[in-house]
């Protein structure tokens, strides 16, 4: 299989943990530390979707080559790939959006749970919360996101097999 294929069914696989985990396990479970694992899998699902059509770009050399970064792939892929391939826009917020909740709990000095939310706060306070509802919007968009994805690089899968 070619590395976008195997990016592709990884982020399948991230997209189906992150929705057992919400679903299944926080009811179980009730620790709000769990949300942050979805968020972290449903984060891991995007980039390899993303990471998945910019290999798949990158094997037919329509993209010039890049650095296996985050950045570097998700810069290519908002400035030539979503215009090219007419992808929503709103999932290159999505990327963003995500990724800013995870780096903030790295840099934050506290988080908490209250309830059924954890919320992380910013060296000056400033809070974001992480509920079970905004996680179930998140997956709903990376599964739309993912199936887009999968459209796009299946258009040639019969090369491949």
């Amino acid at each position: 299989m070619e590395e976008f294929q195997v990016l592709k069914e990884k982020a399948k696989k991230n997209i189906r943990i992150a929705d057992h985990m919400l679903i299944m396990t926080f009811p179980l479970v009730k620790d709000p530390k769990i949300l942050l694992a979805v968020m972290e899998n449903i984060f891991s699902a995007l980039s390899d979707a993303m990471s998945s059509l910019v290999f798949y770009e990158r094997l037919f050399k329509r993209v010039p080559i890049f650095q296996d970064t985050f950045d570097s792939k998700f810069n290519l892929f908002r400035d030539r790939l979503v215009q090219k391939h007419e992808i929503n826009k709103e999932y290159v917020n999505l990327i963003q959006e995500i990724r800013e909740i995870l780096t903030e709990h790295k840099r934050s000095p506290v988080e908490f749970s209250r309830g059924d939310r954890f919320i992380i706060c910013s060296s000056n306070y400033r809070m974001k919360t992480i509920s079970c509802d905004d996680l179930k919007k998140y997956i709903a968009k990376t599964k739309m996101f993912i199936t887009d994805i999968d459209r796009l690089v299946s258009k040639d899968a019969g090369i491949f097999k």
